[in-house]
């Protein structure tokens, strides 16, 4: 009777975990090790502005999501201040999610406006960033993307 009540608890912790995970990889473009950005520095993103690979010697996790910097000082800046650097829209292509889909983008493919940053899906058929960029009216976008973001969130791609 012990046997089954632990196996029952270690079911439902499982489950519990399983769903915790689950609903990160919603709301955040992640991989199977949890790891966001596809290794690049968000830092890098918004203070340099340019687009940078971190190192694994200098990680950090928040909310169960892996971020890599380029260095220490990089990882102190983002460790006392996390939710500034978190990119928009969970890392998906901020013009899929304005569209209504979410799309994994290429991690150099990005802009970097209002204190925000905002990565787009680049391919050889299609270049989401000029896409974002010709509209020319990135109050407009952002605003659908966001309301497009408050549902999208919460589904799997």
């Amino acid at each position: 009777m012990k046997i089954l009540k632990n196996i029952s608890l270690l079911m439902l912790a499982m489950v519990t975990v399983n769903m915790a995970v689950a609903q990160d990889k919603k709301a955040n473009n992640i991989d199977n090790s949890n790891i966001a950005l596809q290794g690049y520095s968000p830092v890098s993103y918004l203070d340099l502005g340019i687009a940078q690979k971190g190192l694994k010697e200098f990680k950090s996790e928040h909310e169960k999501v892996v971020y890599y910097f380029t260095n220490a000082e990089q990882k102190k800046k983002f460790d006392s201040n996390p939710n500034k650097y978190m990119p928009q829209y969970g890392g998906y292509c901020a013009f899929g999610v304005y569209a209504g889909a979410k799309f994994r983008p290429d991690p150099n493919k990005f802009i970097v406006k209002d204190g925000k940053y905002f990565l787009y899906l680049y391919n050889i058929e299609l270049d989401a960033q000029q896409l974002w960029l010709a509209e020319n009216n990135h109050k407009k976008l952002v605003s659908k993307a966001n309301t497009n973001w408050s549902k999208l969130k919460n589904t799997y791609n």
